[in-house]
């Protein structure tokens, strides 16, 4: 570490030797790296020394780690390693790499290292990570505009397609079908807004498209950003494949067709069987519980107007205890239930806000039971008909 401190503080003026390349990495199987990476290689033609600017790590042994990281209160850094190191998870995980050179002038190359070496310094490593919009890839994109300033354009299609953050991440998750649940569920209304141009290049592979259109204009002849591009790794694309059984679509429509199907036995034989209540709004209100943590007691900006707790709502808990104690209240809860439940298929058809798919099974078979107990509780006594 010293001595990368002091390479940096000592490069040439002139820094004619310095090669300076964009790294992207393809997405992984994990979550973590569903959305691939990106970094800066710096390469010393001279001296052979080739060192990779990543600013996507994070201090594991940072106290209360799980508790930061929920809460988003966790700082990412910036750290420096050799390329050979970098490269090293890559090669093992079988993710494939791509390099693009870019074509700066010594004065850019120059200005370049001494904003890495300026941010690699103690009290400027650290920053309050953000997925969408202050993250590994805009890093490098809000650097590249500020070392180039009037100088870089980016060149934005003119008929690019409009897309949602929400539609930018789906093409991602889609092979993982319960992560991609997951963040639909904890994610709320704000990303479900269009993102420009500029705020798609969040996502590693469309930071490297940008680089690929941009250019380098009035310091002579207008010349493209990216003088030559490399494939470092080139492995096999990941397997796309979903298991249809195994997937939470498939599940949620075999869960609302066994409430479908005991629903109606219930209501031939003059019976609720609350059991399946019990574990659906108990569930549901767990959830809830999740929804209204991420968006009221966290420091996230994609997780607030949520209104996955129209359906997911915590107060579902209470309704279980109204159920299972037979009070006299819980028809009301029951009609609020309902209510609410009828507002979320409205939020989603008006695109308020996008649910996860595989939601709507669960929507129906909340809106099925909610409205038969509403007519039925008084009348079919839980304890006449638990079985």
């Amino acid at each position: 570490m010293i001595a990368i401190v002091f390479y940096l503080a000592s490069y040439p003026a002139s820094a004619q030797n310095y090669q300076i390349s964009l790294i992207t990495c393809d997405p992984g199987d994990e979550l973590y790296s569903t959305f691939g990476h990106s970094a800066i290689r710096v390469l010393d033609t001279d001296s052979g020394r080739d060192l990779v600017f990543n600013y996507g790590t994070f201090d594991f042994n940072t106290p209360f780690f799980y508790v930061k990281f929920t809460r988003r209160t966790l700082d990412y850094q910036l750290a420096v390693a050799t390329f050979e190191q970098f490269l090293y998870e890559y090669n093992f995980f079988k993710r494939s790499v791509r390099e693009q050179v870019l074509d700066l002038n010594a004065e850019q190359t120059a200005a370049m290292m001494d904003f890495l070496r300026v941010n690699y310094e103690p009290e400027n490593r650290k920053y309050r990570y953000d997925f969408f919009y202050d993250n590994c890839a805009t890093r490098i994109r809000d650097l590249m505009e500020t070392v180039l300033g009037d100088n870089l354009t980016w060149n934005e299609p003119e008929s690019a397609p409009e897309k949602t953050f929400r539609n930018m991440i789906d093409e991602y998750v889609y092979p993982l079908p319960w992560s991609d649940l997951g963040i639909d569920l904890a994610l709320g209304a704000v990303i479900d807004q269009q993102a420009s141009e500029r705020e798609k290049l969040f996502l590693p592979d469309y930071l490297a498209d940008a680089f690929g259109r941009a250019s380098i204009i009035g310091d002579g002849p207008s010349r493209p950003l990216i003088r030559e591009e490399n494939v470092i790794y080139d492995f096999p694309d990941r397997d796309d494949s979903i298991v249809f059984l195994l997937s939470p679509y498939f599940l949620f429509w075999m869960v609302a067709a066994l409430v479908g199907i005991f629903t109606f036995i219930g209501f031939k034989r003059r019976r609720l069987y609350l059991g399946m209540d019990y574990a659906l709004l108990g569930i549901l209100g767990l959830l809830g519980i999740l929804v209204v943590y991420l968006w009221f007691f966290t420091a996230h900006s994609q997780t607030k107007s949520n209104w996955n707790l129209f359906w997911a709502f915590p107060l579902h808990l209470i309704g279980v205890y109204g159920l299972v104690k037979g009070k006299t209240w819980v028809r009301n809860y029951l009609l609020g239930a309902l209510i609410l439940a009828d507002l979320a298929l409205v939020i989603w058809l008006f695109g308020i806000q996008s649910f996860h798919v595989s939601i709507l099974p669960l929507l129906l078979a909340l809106i099925l039971r909610t409205n038969f107990l509403y007519y039925h509780v008084d009348k079919w006594k839980p304890s006449k008909a638990s079985g």
